[in-house]
């Protein structure tokens, strides 16, 4: 018996993006920054830390919101469900055993199964649930730990790039460098609970954040001459 990675929701999904945005992100606007300005090194670092909160923080709002609304809308339904279950449940027996037919199995048999499983209304929602909404009433995401999870992970991808000029290397090199390293880990790590090859997941991100690094210096230091 083996066991899967949880892929639907939880802290994975907003931890993963938080980290890579926060990299991405950041990175971009201090390389923009460091181009307008010449490489100055107290605006770079403002820029850079002032991103890493504003980011952080709508990162954390807009993945509660996200999923906490999408969590209502399921509860919402699950709530009708449920009175179906009790007010019309013959109907609800017949239509499980339905699904169970398109699924393969013969009327009889899926007849049976329905009947025994609508015999405890919790296990019958639950059941519903599963097979009409695709809903798993004990692994709903959490809006708290989504939020938390793409706070912290945001702040920890946005930081890296900022990390050269808070050591006193004052070289945007030093801060692309170690972003792209961490992108490509990050990349590589992403692909454990994926089919692509390590390399590849690295190497895609690092492709993808070194470009929105270089446009970005180019447009600042566009804009930069021209202030």
């Amino acid at each position: 018996m083996h066991e899967h990675t949880d892929v639907t929701g939880g802290w994975l999904r907003p931890a993963v993006f938080g980290a890579m945005d926060g990299l991405v992100s950041n990175a971009a606007l201090i390389a923009g920054v460091s181009g307008g300005t010449g490489n100055d090194s107290a605006a770079v670092v403002l820029a850079g830390l002032a991103g890493l909160a504003a980011g952080a923080f709508s990162m954390a709002a807009g993945e509660y919101a996200s999923v906490a609304s999408q969590s209502e809308a399921a509860e919402h339904e699950i709530a009708k469900e449920r009175i179906e279950l009790i007010e019309n449940p013959a109907a609800e027996t017949a239509e499980l055993s339905e699904m169970y037919v398109e699924k393969g199995l013969d009327k009889e048999l899926a007849d049976e199964v329905a009947r025994q499983i609508h015999q405890d209304v919790d296990q019958a929602l639950a059941v519903h649930a599963r097979e009409e909404l695709g809903v798993d009433l004990d692994g709903l995401a959490s809006p708290m730990l989504a939020a938390v999870s793409s706070f912290l992970s945001f702040s920890v991808g946005a930081l890296i790039p900022v990390l050269p000029f808070l050591i006193g290397w004052n070289s945007i090199v030093g801060s692309l460098v170690i972003t792209l390293l961490a992108l490509f880990a990050c990349g590589a790590v992403v692909t454990r609970v994926t089919v692509r090859s390590w390399w590849y997941g690295g190497l895609r991100q690092v492709l993808l954040g070194g470009a929105a690094f270089g446009l970005t210096y180019l447009v600042g230091t566009a804009v930069g001459g021209q202030v």
